[in-house]
């Protein structure tokens, strides 16, 4: 009886962890709940050649945050002018910071993009920009809470580009929840 009993006090707290595991992780996909809304922001990142150096030139997906490229390299895209002088977005394999995160040209409306893909992004060359490009963003792999290693995925358009000032405007969206692809605002369901 008494190694029966032990069993039971094994057998029980298992089952009990196994119910959280499943609650916890609130969809059939195992990963946990998304807790972070998605929201389009408005951003403006200046020319990494040509202007202060104190000026974002960057972006990164995680925490969707502007970059100061004099201060990190924790990036997944810069903006420049390319070798032909048209205004273009780098990702890290555009300049030489590892082959990690994608960009992808869309001829899909902003507002219609619903989920990211996953494949066809380009790692190592700029892609030009005009006022109106839609493009997808894979960000460099990032570590989740949960241990598991992932990309964030956001879109973007281009609202207006200011040669002059040699700046860039855009409207973005990033699923900032891990494992997510969902690329419209509020809770993503994937």
């Amino acid at each position: 009886m008494p190694a029966r009993r032990a069993l039971t006090l094994l057998t029980v707290p298992a089952v009990g962890v196994v119910a959280s595991l499943v609650f916890a992780c609130g969809n059939a996909t195992g990963l946990p709940a998304a807790s972070i809304d998605n929201v389009v922001d408005t951003v403006s990142l200046y020319a990494l050649r040509g202007t202060d150096i104190s000026l974002p030139s960057a972006y990164s997906l995680e925490g969707a945050q502007l970059v100061r490229t004099d201060q990190t390299t924790a990036l997944d895209f810069a903006f420049d002018f390319d070798s032909l002088g048209e205004p273009a977005l780098f990702p890290t394999g555009a300049i030489h910071l590892g082959v990690l995160s994608g960009l992808q040209r869309s001829a899909t409306a902003f507002d219609a993009i619903k989920l990211a893909p996953t494949g066809n992004y380009v790692f190592d060359k700029p892609i030009a920009l005009d006022t109106g490009t839609v493009l997808l963003v894979r960000s460099r792999p990032t570590t989740c809470l949960f241990g598991v290693t992932v990309s964030l995925y956001a879109k973007l358009r281009v609202l207006g580009v200011d040669s002059t000032a040699r700046r860039l405007d855009f409207e973005i969206l990033v699923d900032q929840n891990c494992g997510y692809r969902g690329l419209e605002p509020g809770l993503p369901k994937q």
